[in-house]
């Protein structure tokens, strides 16, 4: 059985951290392409961030580059998402996503084929 488990989110204020984790077991990881995407109840599913399997390749939704970054541990089937200059449009429910691509890339374009429960990232002003 193939789990994603997220971790890390919490309340924080307007231009503070965080570092949301994500565990994963049951899927060969360093074949899968992994994600970060984020919903909320105004703005619906909307996709941060993608990882290329072996971590090559990294893309960024225009509204958190230079602020989010993603990473993985293919030793210990990790993903993460270091948040910095958290602003109040960054609440959301945080999701961690996997595809399969063999050692490549697959865009977000291309969908899921797993998804965690999610941790809640609140930004206060």
């Amino acid at each position: 059985e193939v789990q994603l488990v997220e971790s890390g989110g919490g309340l924080v204020q307007a231009g503070g951290s965080l570092r949301l984790s994500c565990a994963a077991s049951g899927l060969d990881f360093n074949t899968y392409s992994m994600y970060w995407v984020r919903q909320t109840p105004g703005k619906g599913l909307e996709w941060v961030s993608s990882i290329s399997a072996l971590g090559a390749k990294t893309v960024y939704v225009d509204s958190v580059k230079g602020r989010f970054t993603i990473s993985r541990d293919n030793a210990k089937n990790t993903l993460y998402l270091q948040m910095n200059s958290l602003k109040s449009e960054d609440t959301a429910l945080y999701y961690c996503a996997a595809k399969f691509c063999g050692a490549g890339y697959c865009p977000n374009s291309l969908g899921y084929d797993y998804r965690g429960q999610g941790t809640q990232v609140t930004v206060s002003s």
